[in-house]
C-alpha cells in the first residue's frame, strides 16, 4: 500500500520498509489487508486488533479506506537516479568510514535534512544509507557506513573502494526530516551511525539561524565511537542552545558520563517530554523502546519522529541492514 500511494503522489510517513519501525503506522477505516509474510513485528496483537496497519507491508484484500498523515512538504521533490563519483574516504574509527561522494554539475539531488539514499547494486539489490551532509552542499553527499561482518557492499567499502569509483544512487528517500515551522525545543537521540542524519539537521538548523535548543543525545558503546566529536565541540562553540549529552555501554574506567542506553540517559535528563518534538535515528531495538518509553514520559505521538536502521528481510532486494 505503502508504493502504491508514493507511485501516486501520496506520500505517507516512512522508514525502514520491512515492518520494524512503525513509522508507516496508520488507522484501517474500511476494508481489509493481509501480510504477505508475518504479521509485523512493530505492531501489537492489541493495535492490530483495534485497525492499526503498516503500510510498507499491507496489501489490500479489497477497496480499503485508510486514516494516515500525508507529509506535504516532500511531494515535490523528485526521486532520481544518478551516478556519483566516490571523492573522498575518511576512516572515522576502525568500523565506520566517511563516504564523500561528488554529483554530477548538471544534476544535482534536491533533499531534506534526515533523508536517505539507495545505492543500487548488481542484481536489483539496494543499499540504503543517510545523507550526512546538509542540503545546501548541493555538489556532493556525504555518507557514514559502518562496516557489517559478511556484508558485500561495505566489505566492499573497507576493503576495495577506490578514490573516483563510479556509484549509482536513487533518492532521497524517507519522511524522517525536521519541522521547521514547529517552536518547540528539540531532543534528537541517535545510536550509532544513527548519528548521520542527525548531523544534516543540526548543519541545516545552523546555517537557518534557528534559536530553538536542540538536546543531542548520542549512544555508542566506547568512547572512540564518539567520531564526531570534535565537529561537536566545534557546534557547541557557535550555538549557545545545543547540549551534547554521550552515553556509552561499555566504558572505560576514565568515563564520568552516562553508562547506558541512549533513550535511558533521554529519560535521566528530561522526566516530562511533553514540551519537545523528539527526533530518533538507530536500530529498530533503539526505537521500538525509545517510542514507548517516552510516550510514558508524555512525549506526543505526533512530535515524535524516528528513522530505524534494520537489515532488511527480502534478500533478493537488500541483503545487508538498511542504513548504518
Amino acid at each position: 500500500m505503502l508504493a502504491a500511494a508514493l507511485r501516486h503522489g501520496i506520500v505517507l510517513p516512512y522508514s525502514c520498509k520491512n515492518g520494524s519501525c512503525a513509522s508507516c503506522r496508520c488507522r484501517l477505516v474500511t476494508g481489509r489487508v493481509s501480510y504477505p509474510f508475518n504479521p509485523p513485528e512493530a505492531l501489537s496483537v492489541d493495535e492490530i486488533a483495534g485497525g492499526d496497519i503498516l503500510a510498507c507491508q499491507a496489501v489490500p484484500v479489497d477497496d480499503v479506506e485508510l486514516q494516515a498523515r500525508e507529509i506535504e512538504q516532500i511531494a515535490d521533490i523528485p526521486v532520481r537516479t544518478l551516478p556519483a563519483r566516490v571523492e573522498a574516504m575518511e576512516r572515522f574509527t576502525p568500523q565506520v568510514m566517511g563516504l564523500r561522494l561528488k554529483l554530477p554539475r548538471s544534476a544535482r539531488l534536491q533533499f531534506l535534512a534526515g533523508q536517505y539514499i539507495d545505492i543500487l547494486l548488481p542484481g536489483g539489490k539496494r543499499r540504503a544509507f543517510s545523507i550526512a551532509s546538509p542540503p545546501s552542499q548541493s555538489d556532493f553527499l556525504e555518507l557514514h557506513i559502518k562496516h557489517i561482518d559478511g556484508g558485500g557492499f561495505t566489505g566492499h567499502v573497507f576493503e576495495n573502494m577506490q578514490l573516483k569509483e563510479i556509484l549509482r544512487l536513487q533518492g532521497p528517500l524517507g519522511t524522517f526530516f525536521v519541522r521547521r515551522h514547529s517552536n518547540r525545543p528539540i531532543i534528537m537521540m541517535g545510536g550509532g551511525t544513527g548519528f548521520a542524519p542527525l548531523k544534516s539537521m543540526i548543519e541545516e538548523l545552523i546555517e537557518a539561524g534557528d534559536k530553538r535548543p536542540i538536546e543531542l543525545f548520542w549512544g555508542v558503546s566506547q568512547r572512540q565511537d564518539l567520531y564526531a566529536s570534535d565537529l561537536i565541540r566545534h557546534w557547541q562553540q557557535e550555538l549557545e542552545h545545543l547540549r551534547f549529552h554521550p552515553a556509552l555501554t561499555e566504558p572505560g574506567p576514565d568515563w564520568s558520563g552516562f553508562t547506558g542506553l541512549v533513550h535511558e540517559a533521554v529519560l535521566n535528563t528530561f522526566a516530562d517530554l511533553s514540551e519537545f518534538d523528539i527526533y530518533m535515528s538507530g536500530p529498530p531495538a533503539m526505537v521500538h523502546a525509545a517510542r514507548l518509553a517516552f510516550l510514558d514520559a508524555g512525549a506526543q505521538a505526533e512530535h515524535l519522529f524516528y528513522d530505524s536502521f534494520d537489515f532488511a528481510p527480502d534478500v533478493s532486494i537488500k541483503t545487508e541492514p538498511a542504513r548504518v
